[in-house]
């Protein structure tokens, strides 16, 4: 029987980043196709029945598919230079569970799958749980087959590289009708879970949260030949919007937002800037004030810009309201898991994209190091291992 561990020790070396440290793993790169193939095969290893929908998501199906299945996992994809737990963890662990099940005799008396998600991150084309999205219909297929990595191929011209058929792209309701309840364990993203306490915790609900474009224009010239005085720099103006949002973001109680990604057009070092586009991330558990908080930032964006001869546009990119778990399916994991405390999270999962859709729920796992979307985010062995014996107490008990 294989354990979380073994499973994670198979794919270490896969999509690793000798610059950024950790992994790079982004939807239909190499690695990410690898990670696709490993799985796949430990699946049918598994006797489970893979099949791929028309929005890239895998699913490895333990019996026939039917309506109102038990669903379970997560994604493989990651941010640049990500950890190694980030939507592995909740994959191996599904794998390893089915090992559980399978040694403790159990017979589902309902179809069980694991699903794997691709673009969870929006690493490579901007929009988080982006499969999921697909999936649900809360993101418009065109919009979708239009958005282009940074190297400007679209995603329709990679989904169709990595053999979809971009004109199939959108809301998938037989798919989604054949989950009838979903689990996704996933490591924890921040220190929750104390150190000696309990190694696994239910999900009660997600921050809301979005992601916003900030395009700051201003006048391509010289480096040498432009007097200072004569600039319109918007490099500089991008500089003290970026201190704007952490400012705001500060005075406001329980809000977080981050500029995580900054680019400057043409991106020569002899070259003043023609325009910067920042990448704001912003959440609060209060979608009005998560609202009022980015207007106050493109506020605040458009006085500095004007003051530097700039100016500056915000377009959104992509927005999560506030989401609660199903109470009485959460109801359901605390009783399978009666040790495990309740948890909120800031971070976004496809588990709060199905949510608005199907009774959905989450199981986290301890990470000592509080630490995530970075090389220092980290799981223990033993917490590891154990948290496919936890998924397996859950899934038995919706079984």
């Amino acid at each position: 029987m294989a354990t979380v561990t073994t499973l994670l020790d198979a794919i270490s070396g896969i999509g690793r980043d000798p610059v950024r440290g950790g992994y790079s793993r982004p939807v239909f790169s190499a690695a990410e196709t690898d990670l696709r193939a490993w799985f796949t095969a430990e699946a049918r290893a598994r006797g489970l029945g893979v099949e791929t929908d028309r929005n890239g998501i895998l699913w490895a199906w333990w019996g026939e598919p039917h309506k109102g299945a038990l669903v379970t996992g997560s994604h493989l994809d990651s941010v640049p230079g990500g950890g190694a737990f980030d939507g592995p963890l909740g994959v191996a662990a599904a794998l390893a569970a089915v090992d559980v099940l399978n040694e403790r005799g159990v017979q589902p008396n309902r179809s069980l799958a694991i699903t794997v998600f691709p673009e969870e991150e929006g690493s490579r084309f901007g929009v988080a749980c982006l499969g999921s999205r697909l999936l649900t219909g809360t993101i418009d297929p065109d919009r979708a087959r239009a958005l282009r990595d940074a190297d400007g191929t679209s995603f329709a011209d990679a989904a169709r590289a990595a053999g979809l058929d971009p004109e199939h792209l959108g809301r998938d309701d037989e798919s989604l009708a054949r989950i009838g309840d979903f689990v996704e364990l996933h490591v924890e993203q921040g220190r929750g879970l104390g150190e000696d306490g309990p190694a696994v915790a239910v999900g009660s609900s997600i921050l809301g949260h979005g992601r916003w474009k900030l395009t700051v224009h201003g006048q391509g010239n010289h480096a040498g030949t432009t007097l200072m005085e004569d600039r319109a720099d918007p490099m500089v103006a991008a500089a003290q919007i970026i201190t704007a949002v952490q400012q705001a973001a500060a005075a406001q109680p329980g809000a977080r937002a981050t500029v995580g990604r900054i680019q400057a057009v043409p991106g020569g070092t002899n070259v003043i800037a023609s325009r910067v586009q920042l990448w704001l991330d912003v959440r609060h558990e209060d979608d009005a004030v998560t609202a009022q908080l980015v207007e106050a930032i493109h506020g605040k964006a458009q006085k500095t810009a004007a003051f530097e001869g700039c100016t500056v546009a915000l377009s959104q990119e992509s927005f999560s309201p506030t989401t609660s778990f199903d109470l009485a399916l959460q109801r359901q994991l605390q009783l399978a898991l009666p040790q495990a405390p309740v948890l909120a999270t800031g971070a976004g999962h496809d588990a709060g994209i199905l949510a608005g859709h199907v009774p959905a729920g989450m199981v986290f796992v301890r990470n000592p190091t509080g630490i995530s979307h970075s090389p220092e985010e980290y799981v223990e062995d033993a917490d590891a291992d154990y948290s496919a014996q936890a998924l397996a107490d859950v899934l038995e008990a919706l079984l």
